[in-house]
C-alpha cells in the first residue's frame, strides 16, 4: 500500500507530480469540485481513476475526513519522496555559495501536527530555504501535515536531525545568525535580520529548550495587545517569516 493523500488542495498539488501507478479514488456521488481532480488525473496518464462507493472509501481511509476523494501514490513515489524532500543541514550548507543569503526555520519540539502543517504552509509561502525538525519529541511530516499544509509540505526542504544544538552551531559557523522567538525578547520592529538568518520556534507549551535558547544570538518577540499572553506558534512563525522577507525586500531595493 502506498502513501495516501487526503484534502483537495493537497491532492491537487500531488497530482502534478504523481508517478505512474498512482491511483485517485473518488466517491461515485462525488462533490462537484472533485471533478477537477479527476480531470487533473486524466492529464497525468500515469494516474488511474477509480470510482467507489462512500462506504468503501470510509473503510479504506479508516474514517478520515476524505471529502469524497483520496490519492494513493505508488511506492515509487514513496521511495523518491523520502530521498528528494529530506536532506542534512550539512548538505544544505554545502549547496550554498559563499555569498548567498538564506532563511532557515528551526522547530524545537512542535508536537501538534496541525501546527506543523500550518507552519509548513507558511514556510512554503515565504520561501524558507530549509526547515529543521528534531527526530524525537516532535511531530513529523505525514499525510495529515501534507493535508493541513494544502500540499505545501512536499515543496519545503526539510532536515530531520538528532541534535538541534549541534546543527545550530554548524549553521553559525557558516555565517548564520540565530534568532529565537520568545515573549521576553526584543520586538521585531527594532530587529534587523541579516542575509543569513535562522528563526527558532519553541514548542506549543514550553517554548524553546534551555540548551537551544542559550545558543541563540538574539531573542525576539512579536508585540501584541490582546487579552491573552501569546500567539499560536504557527501564527507567530508566519509573522516572523513574513518580517524576514519584508526586510530583505526593502534592503534589496
Amino acid at each position: 500500500m502506498g502513501e495516501r493523500i487526503l484534502g483537495f488542495h493537497a491532492i491537487e498539488e500531488a497530482l502534478k507530480q504523481a508517478p505512474q501507478g498512482s491511483v485517485l479514488y473518488i466517491c461515485r456521488n462525488m462533490e462537484k469540485r472533485n471533478e477537477r481532480l479527476e480531470s487533473l488525473a486524466k492529464v497525468n496518464r500515469g494516474v488511474a481513476v477509480r470510482k467507489i462507493a462512500k462506504v468503501e472509501m470510509d473503510r479504506m481511509t479508516q474514517g478520515a475526513d476524505h471529502r469524497g476523494a483520496f490519492l494513493e501514490l505508488s511506492r515509487t513515489r514513496e521511495k523518491s519522496a523520502v530521498k528528494n524532500s529530506t536532506l542534512s543541514v550539512k548538505d544544505f550548507l554545502n549547496s550554498l555559495s559563499d555569498d548567498k543569503g538564506a532563511l532557515v526555520l528551526v522547530l524545537d519540539g512542535i508536537t501538534d501536527v496541525q501546527n506543523l502543517g500550518a507552519i509548513m504552509r507558511s514556510a512554503d509561502q515565504f520561501s524558507a530555504d530549509l526547515v529543521v525538525v528534531p527526530e524525537r519529541r516532535s511531530a513529523q511530516s505525514n499525510e495529515t501535515v501534507l493535508r493541513i499544509s494544502s500540499g505545501a509540505a512536499q515543496y519545503v526542504p526539510t532536515a530531520t536531525v538528532t541534535n538541534l544544538v549541534r546543527e545550530i552551531e554548524l549553521l553559525q559557523k557558516h555565517g548564520f545568525w540565530v534568532y529565537g522567538a520568545d515573549m521576553g525578547g526584543s520586538p521585531i520592529s527594532s530587529t534587523r535580520f541579516p542575509e543569513r538568518t535562522v528563526l527558532v520556534m519553541g514548542s506549543e507549551g514550553d517554548g524553546m529548550s534551555q540548551l537551544v535558547a542559550k545558543r541563540c544570538d538574539h531573542i525576539v518577540s512579536i508585540p501584541t495587545s490582546g487579552h491573552i499572553d501569546s500567539l499560536n506558534v504557527s501564527v507567530a512563525a508566519g509573522i516572523l517569516l513574513y518580517e524576514f522577507r519584508r526586510q530583505r525586500s526593502v534592503a534589496e531595493r
